[in-house]
């Protein structure tokens, strides 16, 4: 039998490393056998500590704390298939490049596969989608081991940070009793943490040289003055209410001292600037003018952009394409890339900025910036004030306010955003899971945004994603996050209306679409939150304004026709290339 005291020094010195090192909360899930894990990390002080139910939501819950603050956020659960549960928010977090310490107790190695209950192989549960793994015994707890464990603590966490951000497990062996009889000692054996608050081990994050990799590019920039500048999703914490992230001020700069257009998802966080283009979307979808803007160069920055006629335009460009990732990540699906540069993206923009010789070509910009400016007029006139799925996103992505955060479903939400979101002086900070591309989790993870941001927190999202994880909502009346959700009601998956498969009538609506026949005021009222239907734009306006301001959670209800929506989006795309007729 262990002693419960040994355990407990362990890990109340494995939780006080994690506030040293800054984690930005720790999510928790009942059960037995994490006992001591939960109580220690409860206990623990210097981080906010959640309670969900389902772990499945727990994780994603997770990921949305660690998107808002870009500090990993430590998830902790009992053994057996709530650990499992957390593997959906683990490839999120593995291929989004979202910090996660994983924390799960288990059955001791004399329990396991003997038909012990609650018991399953958790070693290396989450394969290859996590940067560590690591079994801790916390059964003895000596001088030695208490600085191994305050060490492996910092380890974890700067290893979830970097160089490539993602996840970490760590798993728990315990032994019974899990709870102890008396108080704990006030004294560690040892020495203790480090004086002054500082972590056992410290951390110097990887920096790379901008100048140096400015010197490299130069050359290119100077020699290709027809480019454009390709920025994908970029997670980044809040920022003061109005300010420009460092990479939307850099990129803007590089724009105007090349003359570069900026073609910039608005999950960057960087469409803005005299160069940046809202709408490429809709405007490569014309063929005319896809083949008069082909660049000589570009530049790509980041996850490549959700939108499908721009990964389909690069990859069949003749130009030299060069990708910046400051986490060296290989973002090149279509194996076009002349070169790879791990390097802090708004620190390379500036430098060659700042390093610029060649004049912008100005017939270069003007075509694109005329484009884009008649793209949306063509999309303004068609959408007009009807309270569609793209004037939605619109609305949305033009009107929220600089401190306020949008999260969005990655399905059809995402892609209207970036068809039709414009260009903003302080750009709207927008999160979406876009590493997996999956619907699951997307309101736990907006509960996650929001209870870590100093702003408001709206979240855009369609029915099947709401039903897919409307459990979740339980986290409204529990811990009494407030959350503004913007629910696009169309009776399915609107998405696949849009493919080949919207063809195959007699299986496609009961097994591709799966309307979710949501009894959207019943579960309301289920779970005591308020629903404000709306029919209009003057509605929505209303209902948006009314959830900024409110505590708990405002479902804010958008009826939509999915036939209408295909139909609409076809017609946006006709008068883009009506208003685009002539220019190539």
């Amino acid at each position: 039998m262990a002693d419960p005291t040994d355990t407990y020094l362990l890990l109340r010195a494995l939780c006080d490393e994690l506030a040293r090192c800054g984690v930005a909360g720790a999510v928790t899930s009942p059960g037995s056998r994490s006992t001591p894990v939960v109580l220690s990390l409860a206990r623990a002080g210097g981080f906010p500590v959640f309670s969900q139910i389902d772990e499945r939501s727990a994780g994603f819950f997770a990921l949305g704390l660690a998107k808002a603050t870009g500090r990993p956020a430590v998830l902790a659960c009992t053994s057996g298939t709530a650990a499992a549960n957390y593997l959906p928010a683990v490839i999120e977090a593995s291929e989004a490049r979202v910090p996660l310490i994983v924390l799960t107790a288990d059955r001791p190695p004399e329990l396991r596969a003997t038909g012990a209950g609650q018991t399953i192989d958790q070693v290396k549960l989450y394969g290859d989608a996590v940067r560590l793994f690591t079994e801790v015994g916390v059964d003895v707890a000596t001088p030695q081991t208490l600085r191994w464990i305050r060490a492996l603590a910092c380890r974890a966490v700067w290893t979830a940070r970097g160089p490539r951000p993602g996840p970490v497990h760590l798993n728990l062996p315990l032994r019974e009793p899990l709870v102890l009889d008396g108080p704990l000692p006030d004294d560690e054996p040892g020495a203790g943490g480090r004086p002054d608050g500082r972590p056992w081990v410290g951390h110097l994050p990887r920096t790379s040289d901008a100048a140096e990799a400015a010197r490299t590019l130069a050359p290119l920039v100077a020699a290709a003055p027809r480019g454009v500048v390709v920025l994908g999703r970029g997670e980044r914490p809040a920022s003061a209410a109005g300010a420009v992230s460092p990479l939307a001020s850099a990129a803007s700069a590089f724009s105007a001292a090349t003359g570069w257009p900026l073609l910039a998802d608005p999950l960057s966080g960087a469409r803005s600037g005299v160069g940046a283009i809202a709408h490429y979307d809709a405007l490569l979808r014309i063929p005319g003018f896809a083949r008069a803007a082909r660049p000589r160069a570009v530049l790509r920055v980041g996850d490549l952009p959700t939108s499908k006629p721009l990964r389909e335009w690069l990859a069949g460009l003749d130009a030299v394409q060069v990708l910046v990732d400051p986490d060296g990540a290989w973002q090149d699906p279509a194996q076009v890339c002349d070169l790879t540069l791990d390097a802090e993206p708004a620190a390379l923009l500036r430098a060659l900025a700042d390093g610029a010789t060649t004049p912008p070509e100005p017939d270069w910009t003007r075509a694109w910036l005329g484009a884009d400016a008649r793209a949306a007029g063509a999309l303004a006139a068609t959408l007009r004030d009807d309270l569609s799925e793209p004037r939605i996103a619109l609305e949305l992505g033009a009107s929220l306010p600089p401190e306020a955060t949008l999260v969005v479903a990655s399905s059809m939400p995402v892609r209207d955003l970036e068809t039709v979101a414009p260009a903003r002086d302080a750009p709207l900070r927008v999160l979406s899971n876009r590493g997996a591309n999956g619907i699951d989790g997307t309101i736990a993870t907006a509960y996650g945004v929001a209870a870590a941001s100093p702003g408001p927190v709206v979240l855009l999202t369609g029915d099947v994603t709401l039903a897919h994880d409307a459990g979740s909502l339980l986290t409204a009346t529990r811990i009494g996050v407030p959350l503004t959700v913007v629910l696009v009601d169309n009776g399915g998956g609107g998405i696949f209306d849009f493919l080949p498969v919207a063809g195959e009538t007699a299986e496609f609506e009961t097994h591709v679409a799966t309307p979710p026949g949501l009894d959207v005021a019943g579960l309301a009222q289920a779970y005591g939150l308020h629903l404000l239907p709306v029919e209009d734009l003057a509605g929505l306006r209303a209902a948006v304004e009314y959830g900024l301001s409110s505590d708990g959670t405002q479902i804010i209800h958008a009826r939509t026709d999915r036939a209408e929506n295909v139909a609409l989006h076809r017609e946006l795309w006709d008068a883009v290339g009506a208003a685009l007729a002539g220019d190539a």
